[in-house]
Parts: structure tokens; sequence; C-alpha cells
């Protein structure tokens, strides 16, 4: 971490005035609960006001059984790959693309890391909303889900502001919040994207307080359970500076990544996002919104060599979108 602080604390450097960043199955009985009430999220900004850090949790008598994840996994509902045409998701058809080559690289060095440690699930977070937190957790799980044999879970924890039904174009309901509440079963929530290996489930209906359901038992039993079927779990996490969604749920992961965007991100909002999670918990820094030149540049030898080679005429690379990723 040393080496992250030193080269954001040099580039802050470079321009000290404005701080910012510059590039050169069968359902198992459930014990019941009360159910939480009050007012949703709608019509309301969701970052307005941050969580508190202390919040009550409900108190039960039993820890809710985990039912059977295959038998879930098999009942999973199938949904056909039918993304948002702005999504800005990387295209399988083009694996050549700079975008599509920046995120096997980040799947590359996760799954090194995975042998050297026992990583299954994974936070994709950030200090402030629009940094690319989600654009980057719904690519890396399509790019990990391309790799033969491997079994992705994306799972969208950003109850304030979820995204994951609208990039995929699937229910948001049932989700997260009705199996947390006891209203729905794994097998309910989980679907999968057409035939592939990719599988998600979305948050799910709005709640009051999202941090009261992160606090029961059963979202530790079920990350617990998922990281034993699943090759990653890659949860979609509110910003960390404006909910204390984000740490609660790192501190049931086995890592947690940190998204930030050039130009917009300052070193002292990473600083102060870092510190409020465990060091040992970060795998690494995330860095989005390079241009377009700056992408291609170090890919353009062996993209025109490949051609030429091939003696085929090379494709112009589509450009890469410079307005704000789907957050």
């Amino acid at each position: 971490m040393s080496r992250v602080h030193n080269a954001l604390r040099k580039a802050a450097q470079e321009n000290p005035q404005s701080g910012i960043l510059h590039p050169d199955k069968p359902e198992s009985p459930r014990p019941p609960r009360v159910p939480l009430s009050g007012p949703t999220y709608a019509g309301l900004d969701p970052y307005a006001v941050a969580a508190p850090d202390g919040v009550a949790t409900q108190e039960l008598d039993s820890p809710a059984p985990l039912e059977d994840v295959e038998a879930s996994i098999a009942a999973a509902r199938r949904m056909e790959f039918h993304p948002v045409s702005d999504a800005l998701l990387v295209n399988p058809n083009k694996p050549r693309e700079a975008p599509a080559e920046e995120f096997r690289t980040l799947r590359t060095k996760l799954n090194h890391l995975q042998t050297t440690q026992p990583i299954h699930t994974l936070v994709i977070t950030s200090p402030s909303p629009a940094e690319g937190k989600s654009f980057t957790a719904a690519n890396l799980a399509l790019t990990q889900s391309q790799l033969k044999g491997r079994r992705i879970l994306l799972v969208d924890f950003d109850f304030r502001r979820p995204t994951v039904d609208k990039t995929f174009q699937v229910p948001i309901s049932p989700g997260m919040t009705n199996y947390l509440q006891g209203n729905a079963s794994l097998a309910d929530i989980l679907m999968r994207i057409g035939d592939s290996n990719l599988y998600v489930i979305a948050a799910g209906d709005p709640v009051p307080n999202p941090l009261e359901l992160l606090n029961l038992s059963e979202c530790s039993t079920l990350l617990a359970g998922l990281r034993n079927h699943f090759d990653w779990v890659i949860l979609d996490s509110p910003p960390l500076l404006f909910a204390a969604d984000g740490n609660l749920l790192a501190t049931m992961a086995d890592g947690t990544v940190l998204v930030v965007r050039i130009g917009t991100t300052t070193y002292d909002s990473v600083s102060r996002a870092v510190q409020s999670l465990c060091e040992n918990n970060v795998l690494g820094i995330v860095v989005n919104g390079a241009r377009r030149g700056e992408l291609y540049s170090k890919y353009s030898y062996y993209h025109d060599y490949y051609y030429q080679s091939e003696g085929r005429t090379a494709e112009e690379p589509a450009a890469v979108a410079e307005a704000e990723p789907v957050e």
C-alpha cells in the first residue's frame, strides 16, 4: 500500500491546486422476522446523508440455515444476455479491443493472486459516486465468466442506487433485500445470463435502511456459503465516503478493489477511503477514465502486427467513451 500512497501523493503534488489525479435449490425454513418499515428512497438522493456508524441490528433467536446452494444454482432463472445499449460493457465478439484487454489484465492479476491467497469474495467500491465502480464490477464479472470452467456471481449490494438490473435488463425483484428479509429463497433471486458462466443477483425491493440488513447474520452466512460454490463472488457496493455499507461489506469479503477516476478523484478522498478500510483487505486500485490515445497506445504494435501477419485488414478500434460510466 505504500507504493499506492506514494504514487497518489506524487500525482497530487504535480497539480497541488486541484488535488486531482491526472495522467501523463429447495428452500429451507427460515425463522420469522419483523419486516423493516419506513419510507423508501424513491425520489430522494440515496447518498445525500451518510448512514450512521452505529446501527442497531435486529435480534434473531438463531441464525437462519443456508439452503442447498448447488440446488439453488441449478434452479436459477435463465435471462437472455441483452444489456442496455449504453452500459459500456466489453464486447465478447471484439476481444482485441483495448477495453477488453484492460479487464483481462485485471482478471489475470486477480486470478494469480487467488493462487496465493484464499480469495473468492471481492468488494468493488469507490470513494465517491460516479467513479466507475459498477462499470468495473460488471465488466470484471463478464471477463471472468469467459474463462472455461469458471462460475462467477455478480451481486448488487448497492441498495441505495442499484444498477445491475438496469445494466443487464433483468428484474430488480426479488433480489438480495428480499432474501435478507426472508421473503425469497436463494433460488428465487439467482439469475443465469444465457448459457454463460455468469450469474447475477439484483438488489431487490428498496428498504429504509440498508445497513440494518447487512448487519443480519444471514448476510455473512450467505457470503461465506457462496464463496464455496463460485470461483468469484463480485459485490458492487455503495461508495465508501457516502455510506457505511461498503465498509461493512468489506469486513465480510476476502478482498476489496478501489476504483478511482482520473481527473475527478482527489488524493484526499482516496486516502480517507483507504483509511476507512482494513489496509490488509485492499487488493489494489483500478484507475478509470483514461483517454483513448493513452489506452490504445500500448496495444497498437501488437494489434497491427497480428493482422499484418495474418494477411488481414486491421479494424479501427472503437473509441473509448469519455462519458460517465454506468454507476
